[in-house]
């Protein structure tokens, strides 16, 4: 059997992960075990950032929303409840929207739900 000495391969597939580390600091950029766990690390937390910036617009939009109801006389919690007793159906992003771009349209939003609910 022939001897299999997989240079050219070894190299591309090494010089690959060093490709995608630069800008790393330190042997992350420069050796290439260290490199890969560096690299294999960035992809794991990159997945996780992905989701906990999900969590943390719907946090920035819940403090938002309960600022602007707070104004109105209600806290956050009431004033969902009470959207979803009246059957009105906007999510988060949207009611924070309305709150910053237009407060008219949002107060009248909130005296339509005070009014069907008898605050």
């Amino acid at each position: 059997m022939t001897r299999v000495k997989r240079g050219i391969i070894a190299r591309k597939r090494r010089q690959k992960i060093l490709n995608m580390n630069k800008g790393f600091r330190g042997a992350a950029s420069v050796l290439f075990r260290t490199a890969n766990q560096r690299y294999m690390k960035s992809l794991r937390s990159a997945y996780e950032n992905r989701h906990n910036k999900k969590r943390n617009f719907r946090k920035l939009w819940i403090s938002r929303l309960n600022s602007a109801v707070r104004l109105n006389g209600l806290n956050y919690s009431q004033f969902v409840y009470m959207l979803k007793k009246s059957g009105i159906i906007l999510n988060r992003k949207i009611l924070s929207q309305l709150s910053i771009c237009d407060p008219q349209i949002f107060h009248e939003l909130y005296s339509y739900i005070a009014s069907k609910n008898l605050i």
